[in-house]
């Protein structure tokens, strides 16, 4: 019997289809690319347009004139546990350290973050729920104290933050004309107030 010899075939990495040079969808990219390429090229001559922020009439000469008695103050959370720990009256210590009435201000996200803290800052979260603390409503979503007050005082420019937070100050200080209430040496100190509204010179 003769052996029968089955041609093995040899199994090549199969082609992959490639579109050729000359295809028709090939040359529309190109000519979308050189029309996009000549948008690119403007006149150097021609004015450039950029957005500048603007400043609020409230500043004259980085002083801002809506602060005024009664000031109101927005009020962070470990402002009041630093308060308590120095043992500070709050609204005391605010009109000894600015010679005026003062009405702190309390928003919806520093009482959310008290009662986070649990019963450790539960005499901070019992000053916080004073009558005299005026009460802000939230609109936003989440409950991060820092976000909410930057917010609100690059909106409105006639609040003094009061806060003992390293992070939330180097943020206030960017806003012009937003003061910032802190604690020292066992009193309240005022940073960047003008002087014409009476704010001791530390």
């Amino acid at each position: 019997m003769g052996k029968t010899n089955k041609k093995k075939t040899k199994q090549f990495a199969t082609m992959k289809r490639m579109i050729s040079l000359k295809d028709a969808r090939l040359q529309v990219n190109k000519d979308q690319s050189k029309k996009s390429a000549k948008k690119k090229k403007l006149d150097p001559s021609a004015l450039k347009e950029v957005e500048v922020p603007k400043y609020p009439s409230c500043l004259f000469f980085q002083y801002n004139t809506q602060l005024g008695p009664p000031y109101h103050i927005l009020v962070d959370t470990n402002f009041i546990n630093f308060s308590i720990k120095a043992k500070l009256d709050v609204m005391q210590s605010m009109m000894d350290c600015l010679y005026a009435k003062c009405i702190p201000y309390i928003t919806d996200c520093v009482m959310a973050e008290l009662e986070k803290l649990g019963m450790k800052y539960r005499v901070a979260l019992r000053i916080a729920k004073d009558p005299r603390f005026e009460r802000l409503p939230c609109t936003h979503k989440g409950t991060y104290a820092d976000d909410c007050l930057v917010q609100r005082v690059t909106q409105h420019k006639c609040y003094i933050v009061a806060t003992v937070d390293k992070d939330l100050k180097r943020r206030i200080r960017k806003i012009p004309g937003v003061p910032i209430m802190y604690l020292s040496n066992h009193k309240y100190n005022i940073e960047r107030m003008p002087d014409d509204y009476g704010a001791p010179r530390t």
